[in-house]
């Protein structure tokens, strides 16, 4: 289990790629995503349980996460969230 720090982000809101900002959130709270995207309809829900499963894969159990996704693949998410949960839990080189 990792604890984040801090708050941090990750990524931009160009096209074809996801703002991912995260803080640390009280314990037991799990992590709660919130996404902005123009295929929120189409692809929210599979958006939202990558993002979830990819921080959980990082031992994150507590979290907030606002994501700003402008057509991103699903390796870009996890990019992103990896970097800013390494940028959170204070890791140098990110």
């Amino acid at each position: 289990m990792a604890k984040l720090l801090t708050a941090a982000q990750a990524g931009t809101v160009e096209s074809s790629d996801i703002l991912i900002m995260l803080a640390p959130a009280q314990a037991g709270t799990g992590i709660q995503v919130e996404l902005v995207s123009p295929t929120l309809q189409q692809y929210g829900e599979h958006i939202k349980n990558l993002i979830v499963k990819t921080a959980s894969a990082q031992g994150i159990q507590d979290a907030i996460i606002h994501a700003n996704e402008k057509g991103a693949l699903d390796y870009t998410i996890e990019a992103r969230v990896k970097t800013a949960i390494q940028r959170a839990l204070g890791e140098r080189g990110f």
